[in-house]
């Protein structure tokens, strides 16, 4: 029987630093911060100005395909940063924020795992600081007076039926992706068709995350594009005149959250847009204050290279003038044995030859990696029952390559687990304010970002469009929006939008379902394969495993 300690019991045994402490470690102050309790702060905005510690070295954390039930990405992004800690390294780290959908359907807790962690954890994984349940509700205020618009004149003349705007909430519910709104007669509203995304999908998360400060953020809000009039004409947010309100909703969601490591170092948790639908890093904000108060600031994007570092180099590093120095990928046996074609019931069976035919899977990561001019290093995150055998496999084919490798085991030893990946991470690290560059040039057509983001980083065959899809691309093109990158959502199962096509598919092809306008992001989101952006329950949420007791103690959070 395995007696490890779960996450929070682990979590619980650590008595936090108080956060003033921590926040002395970036050279900040008191003064610098709005305090919630002895253990969490916001971050002003204004610290950013003053620069203390110059500019640090970024370093992204990214991983191969992974499985359903998770690599350990942000295990490793923390377990990284308490290793350069302990080899005497100035460093914090910059991720994102949980969402209470994953947390209560299939993955449980969401803030690193085992002796890497980011603590309070429990309060990280639920309502935390209140940012996610403000941009609910700055979403949903647009998306009311949206409707308002239209049962009180709609002076515009906003067709309903182009509208794409959806409210938003923060759990996994299916039977909200499609609704009907308005019923119950005239004085009820518009009747119309609508639904529900999750708030992670928001465009006001995605907003949030890639905003200056709140007159960028107004600015965004009300270049979100609604819909059409009946004339074919654009009609933007800033025709609601709410851009103020929801700035005001935004007005502390907006400062980075400021909390710590198990082992007392720096972590800035802000923002979490998923990288399967939307472009899945944590706030240029965030990333910012990591690089300009550590001389190493370490980031994660989501799922696997294929979405959110892709996003992460062409989206976010463009809009934040971030220069990342190297790029960490996570890899575990348990994803390549799946990608080799054994089923997740047998992942726990050793087997070093279902290992080695998973490699092309990342093999292909790591040519994507080269694409961008960065090095890479591989780190083989440790699971429970993984052999020497099967670890090795990965480590000779790692040497093979010329690719800097180690095994990481921060889940069971923190950073001590995790400095021989440290070292590497100092020995390869890179100004690559000259190599490093996006895949792609936003002036481009968009079909020619998306054809070189498909078939360069998924391996696509060729790209497929549907009707409405080319639709959409007219529209676009009219409108002047084809200059903005590309986000594209994609399942997170597969390099191809097929999440059944494991290991590294060829001759595939991905089809554009449809493209949305997300011009207050600052980015166009065409929709692939069968991706939805309301994800579903499983057949046992996490949530049946959970409880709190009369003392206030949770049990079930991992």
């Amino acid at each position: 029987m395995n007696s490890f300690p779960t996450d929070i019991e682990i979590a619980r045994k650590t008595t936090p630093r108080p956060i003033v402490e921590i926040a002395e470690q970036l050279g900040l102050s008191e003064e610098d911060l709005d305090l919630y309790g002895r253990d969490k702060a916001k971050v002003h905005l204004d610290t950013l100005e003053k620069k203390r510690k110059g500019f640090g070295k970024l370093v992204l954390v990214s991983a191969m395909t992974p499985t359903p039930a998770g690599e350990g990405k942000t295990t490793m992004t923390i377990g990284l940063t308490q290793g350069l800690a302990r080899l005497g390294e100035s460093v914090s780290c910059a991720i994102r924020e949980p969402s209470l959908g994953p947390i209560f359907g299939i993955k449980g807790g969401a803030a690193g795992g085992g002796h890497s962690q980011i603590i309070p954890m429990e309060d990280i994984n639920l309502h935390f600081t209140g940012d996610i349940h403000a941009i609910t509700s700055a979403n949903n205020l647009l998306a009311a007076t949206i409707d308002n618009y239209l049962h009180k004149g709609n002076l515009s003349r906003l067709d309903p039926r182009t509208i794409s705007f959806k409210r938003v909430i923060d759990m996994n519910d299916r039977s909200l992706r499609d609704v009907i709104i308005g019923l119950g007669g005239r004085t009820q509203g518009v009747p119309r068709e609508s639904g529900f995304d999750i708030t992670a999908a928001s465009e006001i998360m995605a907003i949030l995350s890639l905003s200056k400060d709140l007159e960028d953020l107004k600015r965004k809000v009300d270049r979100i594009f609604l819909g059409l009039t009946y004339d074919m004409e654009e009609v933007t947010a800033k025709e609601m005149n709410i851009s103020g309100a929801i700035a005001m909703l935004l007005k502390d969601a907006i400062k980075p959250n400021l909390v710590q490591t198990l082992e007392g170092n720096p972590a800035f948790v802000h923002c979490g847009p998923f990288a399967n639908i939307a472009h899945g890093c944590n706030s240029i904000l965030a990333t910012q204050m990591s690089v300009a108060f550590s001389d190493w600031a370490i980031t994660e994007a989501g799922f696997g290279f294929d979405l959110g570092a892709e996003k992460f180099f062409d989206i976010t590093c463009p809009y934040g003038n971030l220069h990342p120095g190297l790029v960490v990928l996570v890899v575990t046996c348990r994803a390549l044995k799946m990608h080799g074609g054994v089923k997740k019931k047998d992942l726990e069976i050793p087997n070093p030859d279902a290992v080695a035919a998973g490699l092309p899977n990342l093999e292909k990561h790591l040519e994507n990696i080269d694409k961008f001019g960065l090095p890479s290093v591989v780190c083989v995150n440790r699971f429970q029952g993984d052999t020497d055998e099967e670890l090795q496999v990965i480590l000779d084919r790692c040497s093979e390559m010329g690719e800097p490798a180690s095994v990481g085991d921060g889940f069971v030893n923190g950073g001590k687990g995790m400095e021989e990946v440290a070292s590497l991470v100092i020995e390869n690290v890179r100004d690559c304010s000259k190599t490093f560059k996006p895949l792609y040039d936003w002036n481009l057509g968009v079909k020619e970002k998306i054809e070189i983001v498909a078939k360069e980083i998924y391996g696509a065959e060729h790209i497929d469009y549907t009707k409405l899809a080319r639709k959409d691309l007219r529209t676009i093109k009219k409108k002047g929006y084809d200059k903005l990158p590309v986000c594209i959502a994609k399942t997170q199962k597969s390099l191809s939008d097929n999440p059944k096509l494991l290991g590294r598919p060829k001759d595939f092809i991905v089809t554009v379902r449809e493209i949305e306008i997300s011009a207050g992001a600052g980015y166009l989101v065409p929709i692939t394969g069968d991706i939805m952006r309301m994800p579903g329950l499983p057949d046992e949420p996490a949530a049946t495993q959970m409880d709190v007791d009369a003392d206030g103690n949770i049990t079930g959070l991992f």
